[in-house]
């Protein structure tokens, strides 16, 4: 990464000062309509709502996809306001922190990728969750569990900052106005979906153990089911305060000072210094031609841009689609898998190791080629044969979305609390589910099965990153944008997106089929293959064939099913349609392509998208 190109935001100035029953999710708005006159009908997600939506939307001007169908629509909504996409982010985002709190939040951390359709320029927003000042290398030698469980294993929140931080470049709504949707949901209730429902009852012992957690999803000591209606009071109190005060409420402001307090009387060790010293990284996204495609993504801490370019590097340079398909090309791609889960842990944070010769190796087409060459069409091998230095760091649950407006401008962004619910504590105080990131590093004390010894390059210091594994990816061909994709799912994100990308763009398949199609995992270590095996929350059946399984046990592969690992949302730009009914009439003629977009949320957990199909132009800037 060039470090003359980042930069680092502080966060203590102000914002510019400018399937519920239907009828109780009406009876909801009415009330917030009654409370906010000022706020319409279509930005708190009423209009348009049809909660027999399919998975896929087409739409002239433009598109959300989200994991959860209100959220998508709380987007979408913001679209048709006249705003940026990075304006229907925020208000995206704010939104799966309320409806979705087991995955992301503002007590966690984001990578967002921008790109800027006139110019074609194109940023990456790193607003990941830092350790402590006060955290140390060893901090958990005597406790490995307090890493991952407990207030101690939270790294200090960025998603927030790094929301201001777009917006403050993008945005075109007021600040507020991108809050008040979730506000509302948080405060009148929202409906449990079968999703969250589902988490709620995997992680009851979590839950019950957790006095905030309890309030919210069991009240009465009762676990909420789907179709229940969820309440955090607390939640709609702090966004409330961060709606009119901005992100300085949070980073030196009342609601952080709660915050911190919940932490600390947790165990946790951050502190208001924390909150107040967290910087937003901002640099150029990192950019990797492959196969006549050009990625758009984070760099490292991320190690998401630079696998999935150099698995299509190796996949690239056996010259034919053709060695792509079938059996024989699902043998590959796991090859390749292997390969580059071999490099990945070599991945720091650049503002603390010198990662930059991987970087290169995993980006360039002849390493790519050479790594090529060590797969053999009838065979796989051990682990060892993969080259792997490190213990892998298995990071965990995200939530993912992709945008898309009128003017082709396009957003992909990443956000997580990293287990389901995060540290497994929720504050009290503020409602925010707290996350537990530290995980994400890794310590000398870790050893892998196959005695593997930790990554000293992700290691702990104070203010440093931990790897990710999180793939927000825009997708440019010929100049023009091409797509937008993502996944949620922790180590399993690179193979899902890498997948869904390879589906459409090289083999042919329209978007919904892309991503509904079964996918296959590995991370190396175990050396074996996970195929799905699953029944998504649309009641869809989802299993890789037997034709290919039998021809990955014939070459040596151990599989196992697995009920399911990832969620990719996937937006396509149709770059062949022109003769579209909608132009962008308040500006002058650009050279930017408007086809019709296809949005897809992923059926396996139950999301809907959401189409913009026109827009009011009648907006004022923040």
């Amino acid at each position: 990464m060039d470090r003359e190109s980042s930069t680092k935001i502080p966060l203590i100035h102000s914002p510019s000062p400018n399937r519920r029953p239907m009828l109780l999710f009406i009876v909801a708005a009415v009330l917030f309509a009654f409370l906010f006159p000022g706020i319409s009908a279509d930005l708190i997600g009423i209009r348009g709502i049809n909660w027999d939506k399919e998975e896929s939307v087409n739409a002239a001007v433009g598109v959300v996809a989200a994991d959860n169908g209100v959220c998508s629509e709380i987007g979408a909504a913001a679209l048709r306001k006249g705003g940026h996409a990075v304006d229907a982010s925020v208000a995206t985002a704010i939104c799966l922190g309320v409806e979705s709190p087991t995955s992301s939040g503002i007590g966690g951390g984001a990578f967002m990728v921008v790109r800027f359709a006139d110019s074609g320029e194109a940023l990456a927003y790193d607003s990941r969750e830092t350790a402590p000042l006060a955290s140390s290398q060893n901090m958990y030698a005597t406790n490995l569990k307090s890493k991952s469980e407990g207030a101690l294993s939270a790294g200090v929140p960025g998603e927030l900052a790094g929301l201001h931080a777009a917006w403050s470049k993008y945005g075109k709504l007021p600040w507020k106005s991108l809050f008040e949707p979730s506000i509302a949901l948080a405060r009148d209730g929202f409906e449990v979906t079968p999703y969250l429902a589902l988490k709620i009852e995997n992680k009851k012992e979590i839950i019950l153990n957790d006095v905030g957690l309890t309030e919210v999803f069991a009240p009465n000591r009762t676990l909420l089911v789907a179709g229940d209606t969820c309440y955090n009071k607390q939640l709609a109190d702090s966004l409330e305060v961060i709606s009119m005060e901005g992100p300085s409420a949070f980073y030196n402001g009342s609601v952080g000072e709660k915050f911190v307090k919940d932490v600390q009387r947790g165990g946790g060790i951050i502190t208001m210094e924390d909150l107040r010293s967290y910087e937003v990284m901002v640099t150029k996204a990192l950019v990797a031609d492959v196969m006549g495609l050009t990625l758009v993504g984070m760099p490292p801490p991320s190690s998401g841009t630079v696998g999935i370019a150099m698995i299509m590097n190796i996949l690239g340079s056996y010259g034919s689609l053709d060695a792509l398909k079938g059996g024989l090309g699902v043998h590959r791609f796991i090859e390749a898998l292997k390969f580059m889960f071999g490099m990945r842990m070599n991945i720091g944070d650049p503002n603390f190791v010198d990662d930059s010769k991987f970087v290169s190796d995993m980006l360039s087409r002849s390493f790519g080629e050479k790594i090529a060459k060590k797969i053999f069409d009838n065979t796989t091998f051990d682990s060892s044969y993969y080259m792997p230095r490190w213990k892998q760091i298995e990071d965990h649950g995200t939530s993912h979305f992709c945008i898309v407006d009128g003017d082709r401008n396009a957003v992909s962004v990443t956000s997580t609390v990293n287990f389901v619910f995060g540290s497994g504590v929720l504050s009290t105080s503020t409602g925010i589910v707290i996350n537990n990131e530290m995980d994400d590093f890794s310590v000398p004390t870790e050893i892998s099965k196959d005695s593997l010894p930790p990554s000293p390059a992700n290691f702990i210091q104070p203010k440093k990153r931990p790897l990710s594994s999180m793939t927000p990816l825009i997708i440019v061909k010929d100049g023009q944008l091409a797509g937008v994709v993502g996944g949620s799912g922790g180590l399993c994100i690179i193979p899902a997106v890498a997948q869904v990308f390879l589906n459409h763009f090289f083999l042919g398949m329209d978007a919904l089929t892309a991503v509904r199609r079964p996918r296959i995992y590995h991370q190396l270590i175990p050396n074996v293959v996970k195929y799905e095996n699953l029944t998504a929350l649309d009641g869809e059946f989802i299993q890789e064939s037997k034709e290919i399984r039998d021809f990955l046990e014939e070459r040596g592969h151990e599989l196992i099913s697995n009920t399911g690992c990832s969620v990719c949302q996937l937006v396509v730009h149709n770059l062949q349609n022109t003769s579209l009914p909608w132009k962008n009439v308040d500006k002058e003629p650009t050279n930017v392509f408007h086809g019709m977009l296809t949005a897809v949320s992923d059926p396996r957990k139950g999301g809907i998208p959401a189409p913009e199909f026109s827009r009011n132009p009648n907006t004022n800037d923040h």
